[in-house]
This record gives structure tokens, C-alpha cells and sequence, in this order.
């Protein structure tokens, strides 16, 4: 369904369509997490790509573009790609800077993923489709190979941009303490050994530095268009530093605070929109990772989370992988434990996020061995990753489309008596969750959940249920899989998801999507009056 402002800026072309996309907009996504090098080439070749050597390989904007179709098969309507300024060039002992977070010049793109006409193209083209594109923006430190720090101390750092004084950097001293928050914040990243990579930290409570910084992610957002950022390691940035900086910008963004402390991550949910949900990403690996896993401290991280962040779990990025960590099919070799592990990630009161790979079952280990590239996989649309992830997102969507409040409405996990399984609540939705792993048997119990003797489809198997007398809901079965669940009765037959068992009422005439086209249209007629 086109949103009302995708839909206003297609009928204004003529018009300066620059509509910031708020967290309410957001929160209704799904974002698949790319990383450009490593995504497609645009002549559509597949070239070796060793994630050991941790060099480019190849990927860019328009093999991105080329292969929209791919991910929004898969049911996302957002994507978030690889920081796009240009980074330290040549080899380090710690590779190259194909992943992005090796800033020399925020001004210039890195020349490896395309041009600045690529990177508005593959913007406009993921607009087209009614698709957000989300920056991912590194502000903490700029990049230099350690044995040429003198070197640059000597000429003012000439060759950053726009930083370019002492002024603009911290003195060098390394973190080496990260309970000492002042020098979590104050030092520099990296190593001092000749030959790596040393991340200089940027003295963002230099009045100069810092205004020098807003302007610059002002017109950065503003020029291409993008609908919203992703902070690379905010935590390394003092909390003063980010209220003025998400102003500056004008939409949604998404703070990195890589960290299992609640309370820790709690204490920037008052600066940003929203921040990555670490401790529950910690959580939930740990209780899928192995038939032994504390399926409990999932609830218990969840419920401590929502009373103690600033917009409860709702203001949250949700993922069970990411370029940094291992896969989880590195972790385990169990599918089943994977699919429980994703079907909570899209029933997360948060903004599900995808890393690339996961739906082509990738395992890669430690970084950079979770960096392999996606045209191995020939972007295959059959693999049973790949389908699972586009039936939990289709799942999703009805929910919302259901008219249940799905969104502002909090999961309840709701006790089983058997160990190894879990049931969570969030109308219209039910999802049984177990880590007994595919050679175990689970059974749920769950009680008045649903009106008596309601239809449920699972929309991983499209096989149909009903609950009893009394609205409970009982299932037993081996394998390992989840079940997740919702009355046939919310499943649009044009949902494109288990469309036989379906039950929905044929959309109306007046329904939201009709008002919207309708209001615009007129608004378009007056402003041509």
C-alpha cells in the first residue's frame, strides 16, 4: 500500500517534496540492513570476495538498485546501507574500508560504491517504491593508518573534512576502560601498533567542531533525501552533543549503544528517537543459541526494558544479527533455533531490522567472517530462509492491517508450565516460541487469548487451529518449529499469505487508503487553483 506521503510527493513532482519521515512512520517498517560492498555489482558479476582479507569486493549503489525487487520480495520497505562518506583509501593491517566506518572526508562519497548521481539514484528508485532509505552516519572519530598520526598532528589535519584544526580532536590516549565513561568518550579508538587503523576522536564539545557538524548533517540529510539515520557508537559521543545533532538533521534516527546494561542503554533513550535494542538482542541469542538457553531472561530483559527506556520497547530497533557479532547459524546449526530466534525479532514491539545474508542462512563467525558477500547466494528467492522471513513479514503487516492497535500494543508473555517454550501475546498475533531445537518436542497451553472457537492460521505452515470453549489455545508438536498465529478472519485474501485459509472481509469503499487518495487529490486541485 503507497503511504499518504510517498503518494503527495508522486502527485507534487514539482514541488520541494523533502517530508521528514517521523518515528510514527518508521515504526509501520520493516528494515533489511546492506551492506554495500558486499550487496550486488552493478554489471551483475559475481567475483571472488575473501571476508578474511577484509578488502573491497566490488558491491555499489546501482548493483543495490538493481536488486530492490529482492528485498522487498522479502517484504521490507526500508533499507539501511553502509555509511556513504569517503573513507581512508589503500591497505592497513586491518584491511580496508570497504565496510564504511573509516571516514577521512564527510563532504565526498567513497568513490568504491558509485557516484553522488548512483547514490540519488538508488534513493529515488527505493522512493519509487514507497521504500526509506536510511543513512548510516559516523560522527564519533575520523580515520588514519596509527604510524601517520604525527604526521597529521603536524599539518592541522588537513586532510579531514571538514575537521581540519586540533581544535577539532581529542588529545590521543586509547580506550582502553569502558566503565570509565569520560574515556569512552574522550579517547580514540583502534591500536597504536604501526600499519592498523587508529579512529580519532572527534572533540564534539568544541563549540566550532560541533556547529561545524550540524550543519553538515543538515545539508547531508537534506541533499539526498534520506529518511533517517542510523549513529554509529553514540555512546562514544558525550549526551549533550546528540539532542542538537538530531534537530540539525530533521528525521528519524536510530542510536548504536552497544551495550547488555538496561539501564546503561536506558540513559540515551532521551536523545534520539529510538536506539538499537542490545539487551534484548544479547537475550534472545542466548536462549536460541542452544536447547539449554534461558528463554525467561528474554521476558525479564523485555519488561525491565519498557518501564525504564523513554517510549517503552516501541522506540527500538530489534535484530538478532548484525555485521559486528557472529550469525546465529554460527552460533548453532539448528534451524529451527534460528527461525524461533526471528519469529520474536518480527513480533518485537520495535522496528524489525534484517542484516543481508540471514535469509540465505550465511554463518559467518566473528567480523569480518560475517561480511560475505550476497551474490554468492545468486539472490535466491526459493531458499527456506529467505520464504520464512517473508511470511513473518507478511505477517506483520496484516497484523497491522488488522485494526488491532497492533502497533501500541505491548507483547505479553503469558507463563508456560513446560521448560524450553514461550508464549507472547500482541493481538491479533499469538507466536509459540521453543528452543527444544528439531529434534524436540514443545506444547504450549495457552489460556483466553481469543474469543471461543476462533480460526487461527499459522502463517509459517498455513495449517488452521481453533481455540476452545474458552478461547484457550493448545498445541503439541516435535520438530522444533514456532507456531505464529492469527484468526483467519484478519488474513486479507490479498495479503499474499496463506490466501486460501484466509477470512478476511472484502476491503471497503471509504477505508483509510481511499480518504488519503481522495484528500489529496483535492488538495492538489486547490493548490493548482
Amino acid at each position: 500500500m503507497v503511504s499518504p506521503r510517498s503518494l503527495l510527493c508522486t502527485l507534487l513532482p514539482l514541488a520541494s517534496c523533502v517530508l521528514a519521515a517521523t518515528y510514527d512512520d518508521w515504526r509501520q517498517r520493516t528494515i533489511y540492513q546492506v551492506m554495500t560492498d558486499r550487496f550486488a555489482l552493478a554489471d551483475e558479476s559475481y567475483p571472488a570476495c575473501d571476508p578474511a582479507a577484509a578488502e573491497y569486493c566490488g558491491g555499489t549503489w546501482r548493483g543495490l538498485e538493481k536488486h530492490l525487487d529482492y528485498i522487498q520480495g522479502m517484504g521490507f520497505d526500508a533499507i539501511w546501507i553502509s555509511p556513504v562518506a569517503k573513507n581512508i583509501d589503500g591497505h592497513t593491517d586491518d584491511g580496508q574500508g570497504y565496510h564504511g566506518y573509516w571516514t577521512q572526508d564527510l563532504f565526498s562519497l567513497n568513490r568504491h560504491f558509485g557516484t553522488a548521481e548512483d547514490l540519488h539514484s538508488l534513493i529515488s528508485a527505493a522512493h519509487k517504491r514507497d521504500m526509506y532509505v536510511m543513512a548510516d552516519v559516523v560522527v564519533n572519530h575520523m580515520a588514519a593508518k596509527a604510524d601517520n598520526i604525527a604526521s597529521l598532528q603536524a599539518d592541522s589535519f588537513s586532510s579531514f573534512a571538514p575537521l581540519s584544526t586540533n581544535d577539532s580532536f581529542h588529545p590521543l590516549c586509547w580506550v582502553s576502560d569502558y566503565t570509565n565513561q569520560t574515556e569512552v568518550e574522550q579517547c580514540w579508538l583502534g591500536k597504536d601498533a604501526n600499519g592498523s587503523v587508529a579512529l580519532l576522536d572527534i572533540n564534539t564539545g568544541h563549540h566550532k567542531t560541533m556547529l561545524q557538524l550540524y550543519d553538515w548533517v543538515g545539508q547531508f540529510i537534506s541533499n539526498y533525501t534520506f529518511d533517517g539515520m542510523r549513529i554509529d557508537r553514540m555512546k562514544h559521543v558525550q549526551k549533550d552533543f546528540w539532542p542538537g545533532f538530531a534537530k540539525a538533521a530533521g528525521t528519524f534516527e536510530l542510536g548504536e549503544v552497544r551495550s547488555e546494561n538496561i539501564s546503561y542503554v536506558a540513559n540515551y533513550t532521551d536523545s534520539m528517537d529510538g536506539v538499537l535494542d542490545y539487551p534484548t538482542f544479547f537475550a534472545v541469542r542466548d536462549a536460541f543459541s542452544s536447547t539449554k538457553g534461558n528463554l525467561s531472561a528474554i521476558a525479564e530483559v523485555t519488561n525491565t526494558s519498557r518501564h525504564t527506556y523513554q517510549g517503552n520497547e516501541f522506540l527500538t530497533g530489534a535484530f538478532v544479527e548484525n555485521h559486528d557479532y557472529p550469525r546465529m547459524l554460527n552460533l548453532t546449526q539448528d534451524k529451527a533455533l534460528v527461525k524461533n530466534a526471528l519469529a520474536f525479532n518480527f513480533i518485537h514491539d520495535g522496528i524489525p531490522i534484517l542484516y543481508q545474508g540471514q535469509e540465505q542462512g550465511y554463518s559467518g563467525g566473528d567480523s569480518p567472517a560475517n561480511h560475505e558477500a550476497l551474490w554468492f547466494s545468486r539472490y535466491d528467492t526459493r531458499n527456506d530462509m529467505y520464504r520464512t522471513i517473508a511470511a513473518m513479514n507478511k505477517a506483520r503487516k496484516q497484523a497491522m492491517n488488522a485494526g488491532k492497535h497492533f502497533l501500541v500494543t505491548a507483547m505479553d508473555f503469558i507463563k508456560q508450565e513446560q521448560p524450553g517454550v514461550m508464549a507472547v501475546s500482541k493481538p491479533p498475533l499469538l507466536t509459540l516460541l521453543t528452543n527444544a531445537g528439531s529434534g524436540g518436542a514443545a506444547a504450549w497451553d495457552v489460556p483466553d487469548v481469543y474469543k471461543p472457537n476462533t480460526e487461527l492460521v499459522d502463517v509459517l505452515t498455513c495449517r488452521t487451529y481453533n481455540a476452545g470453549a474458552k478461547g484457550e489455545v493448545k498445541i503439541s508438536s516435535t520438530g522444533g518449529m514456532p507456531h505464529v498465529l492469527i484468526p483467519s478472519a484478519d488474513l486479507a485474501h490479498d495479503g499474499g499469505l496463506c490466501t486460501t485459509e484466509a477470512n478476511a472481509a472484502p476491503r471497503r469503499a471509504g477505508t483509510p487508503l481511499g480518504a488519503t487518495l481522495g484528500f489529496l487529490l483535492g488538495f492538489v486541485g486547490f493548490m493548482l487553483l
